[in-house]
């Protein structure tokens, strides 16, 4: 990115717009390119507090008259030597008329000029007047290296203490995702708590950083405590996973392998496939990050839905290898086609931004997303190249049903001997996971107000109190296995076998 900028200010883009949340950090990085040009460059910083003050100043030396936004872009006019001039948080005040005039104003004067506007905000926002005249760069996340400073900054200012080279490798991988600043702020607290530095506090740099994802609103950091054994049956689904449980190691690179994009995972609601995204994490042993899509839809302010997207993305990107975890994607980009008439086009854009970075990310995050309704889902999503995988979960066979009565009795009881689970699972027939286990605990509670422990008969009971989803919505049910004979692979049993089923 710094390169990029680079070559902007030195083929003399008159305005670039760099979307960061790390001031400091982009200012220094302007700077010290300014210092190698040709000319050198002079740096002015515009904030609506202060005006322009010259970088490197001190505040009280300013621009008499510049706090307005059209008074600093006609004092940047008026200047005849070289300069960078820096806009901070001007989205604002950008879409007011005088604002875009007097920024296009400036762009015509600077042709065949050393200058250059920076407009730098946490948010992006361009009215379509600067459309064709702006250029959009995101200021990236510290890397391994520049978090390597950090911490050695870190560590020789505490009596010169020294890290194996494993353990200072954890310490960065764990502030990976983490601004400069945020990152300081995690190592002085590591350090306070336990008044060293080392690999043991690698769980201390985590937690915190789970906190500022969860800060974040948009992001939710997601810990399963259950392993994939938990789930009942979808055997082969299984089987796709655990193959790939070790496709994002150094060793899967060089053994030539491309690294998975994604899966989607479609089927009869309460049938295990959000269980099976979760336990995922502890089976790849990477992070777990849930995007809800219903946070990134932010109506306060134009642009601000498509900034919550991008900086969701990024954060995900920076701490990967990781998996992204879409929920329901059904709802999420339902009726995206037609948001032109609702939502003045927002949904439309931020389905397009969330398919182009599916297609074109290089980054090492794993998409797994869920569907219950697949004629609510716009047909890009399922071209092929978009996942690596199309899944579909039915509802158990006797055999699966089986299998999940005996997970969710071992969880209760130890001894289940005295169940009859063929008897159960013949009973439970065309009842999905979640609908068996809700017929459990309501067996429990009828035997718990009654003060005994509960039977094979209170299950049975049960089961037959309770309509099952495959009935209520049979149509619904039938045709979306139609719809996945042909379209999609098995969960749960062979290709052969599947394409053999009569539905």
């Amino acid at each position: 990115m710094k390169e990029e900028l680079n070559i902007l200010i030195q083929a003399q883009y008159p305005l670039i717009y760099l979307v960061t949340s790390e001031e400091e950090r982009a200012e220094q990085a302007i700077a010290t390119i300014s210092q190698v040009l040709r000319p050198q460059r002079r740096v002015f910083v515009w904030t609506v507090t202060h005006g322009i003050v010259e970088y490197g100043q001190p505040r009280s030396v300013t621009q008499h008259n510049t706090v307005s936004p059209e008074a600093a872009i006609e004092w940047i006019i008026r200047q005849k030597e070289p300069g960078i001039f820096i806009l901070k948080d001007l989205h604002p005040f950008i879409d007011a008329p005088a604002t875009t005039r007097s920024l296009r104003d400036a762009i015509a004067s600077f042709k065949g000029m050393q200058k250059n506007i920076i407009l730098m905000s946490p948010i992006q926002q361009v009215p379509i007047e600067l459309e064709k005249e702006v250029v959009v760069l995101d200021f990236q996340l510290p890397d391994m290296s520049e978090l390597n400073k950090v911490l050695t900054y870190h560590l020789d200012h505490h009596r010169g203490q020294r890290l194996t080279t494993e353990a200072r490798e954890k310490l960065l991988r764990a502030a990976l995702g983490l601004t400069k600043d945020e990152s300081e702020k995690v190592y002085r607290k590591a350090q306070v708590t336990t008044g060293r530095l080392t690999e043991a506090e690698v769980d201390i740099v985590l937690s915190e950083k789970k906190q500022l994802i969860k800060r974040n609103g948009i992001l939710e950091y997601i810990e399963e405590d259950e392993t994939i054994d938990a789930v009942g049956g979808l055997e082969e689904l299984k089987k796709w996973l655990k193959q790939r449980s070790n496709a994002f190691t150094e060793r899967a690179r060089e053994y030539g392998l491309p690294q998975p994009k994604g899966m989607l995972i479609l089927g009869v609601p309460g049938c295990g496939k959000s269980l099976i995204a979760k336990t995922t994490s502890r089976l790849w042993g990477l992070p777990l990050l849930r995007l809800d899509m219903g946070r990134v839809y932010d109506g306060s302010m134009v642009g601000r839905s498509e900034a919550n997207l991008r900086n969701a993305l990024k954060t995900a990107e920076s701490i990967s290898p990781a998996i992204l975890f879409i929920d329901e994607l059904d709802k999420s980009f339902a009726g995206s086609a037609g948001s032109g008439d609702s939502d003045g086009g927002t949904s439309s854009r931020i389905f397009g931004s969330f398919l182009t970075w599916m297609q074109e990310k290089k980054s090492p995050v794993f998409v797994m997303a869920t569907a219950n309704r697949v004629e609510r889902l716009p047909g890009e999503f399922l071209r092929k190249g978009r996942f690596d995988e199309i899944f579909f979960v039915d509802l158990p066979t006797s055999e699966e049903r089986r299998d999940i009565f005996n997970i969710h009795l071992k969880k209760r009881r130890e001894d289940i001997s005295r169940f009859d689970l063929e008897q159960l699972a013949k009973m439970s027939d065309g009842f999905s996971g979640a609908e068996i286990e809700q017929a459990l605990v309501a067996a429990m509670y009828e035997a718990f107000a009654q003060d005994r422990e509960f039977t094979q008969l209170d299950i049975i009971a049960a089961l037959k109190a309770t309509l099952p989803l495959s009935r209520t919505m049979q149509e619904q049910v039938t045709a979306l296995r139609d719809w996945a004979r042909q379209r999609a692979r098995p969960a749960a049993a062979s290709v052969a076998e599947y394409q053999r089923m009569e539905f």
